[in-house]
């Protein structure tokens, strides 16, 4: 019975002398010869990618790294200070808090534009992003992308990522009409907002032609890098102690 069983991979495998991974060999053919970033984009779209793909790819993984004192980050360091012996608790701790406020815009976001892709007719984007923006607002829902908490008149990612996607010939439908979004939606929103860079990682990747499915996966990914140096830097200079008291503190109990 169990020489019947099969599980099929595309992915890793391994025996007593040798590891595969993707069809290569991993200490032969993958060691040193690609980098992390290459590596997780082939694991998730079954291709490896060219230079410039994983240029703007990398830079995407660079932009959604940290934030400093995120929700995110400070979640990490109070469940290092409570369980220092528990590494991975801090991380996990960090990257559950990963929603639809922070991090998950990239994912909403790639899923909003390919919606509206997948729905409309013509060629006209600005047309395409008007229509779409009106529709959220009269379902009263947020267009994800659009605003930032720090950030008012322009996150520094946006230009930065849509200057490396054209450079690279890149700049698909996704990021065409996530800009004519943020061209039209005044219109509508009566106020201007900016492209945040959270939406436009979101874009980029799609893309790229990672399924939209999967977006939120690679902000976590880049996130786990930026979490691990908090929870570095909470060994160096400790504050989740502080952060922790000064709330405790401050707390007054209402009936």
């Amino acid at each position: 019975m169990a020489d019947e069983l099969r599980f099929p991979t595309g992915l890793g495998t391994s025996d007593a002398d040798s590891i595969s991974l993707l069809g290569q060999d991993l200490a032969a053919d993958l060691m040193g010869r690609v980098g992390f970033g290459e590596l997780a984009f082939w694991l998730v779209a079954g291709r490896r990618p060219h230079a410039g793909e994983v240029r703007l790819f990398e830079a995407v993984l660079v932009a959604l790294a940290d934030h400093g004192f995120t929700p995110t980050a400070i979640a990490a360091r109070l469940t290092y200070l409570s369980a220092p012996d528990s590494l991975q608790g801090a991380l996990a701790a960090g990257l559950l808090g990963g929603g639809s406020r922070f991090l998950g815009v990239t994912e909403d976001c790639g899923r909003f534009l390919a919606a509206t892709l997948a729905e409309s007719s013509g060629d006209d984007v600005d047309a395409i992003a008007l229509d779409a923006v009106t529709r959220a607002r009269a379902e009263k829902r947020f267009v994800p992308g659009l605003g930032h908490p720090v950030h008012k008149v322009e996150d520094p990612r946006t230009p930065v990522l849509i200057r490396i996607a054209t450079e690279e010939g890149l700049y698909g439908p996704h990021l065409r009409l996530f800009e004519a979004i943020g061209r039209v939606h005044p219109q509508v929103l009566q106020r201007r907002l900016p492209l945040n860079g959270a939406g436009v990682c979101g874009a980029a990747l799609a893309d790229l032609g990672l399924p939209v499915e999967m977006l939120r996966g690679f902000a976590l990914l880049a996130r786990a890098a930026g979490l691990l140096g908090q929870i570095a830097e909470e060994r160096r200079r400790p504050i989740a102690n502080e952060i922790y008291l000064t709330v405790d503190r401050n707390a007054v109990y209402e009936a």
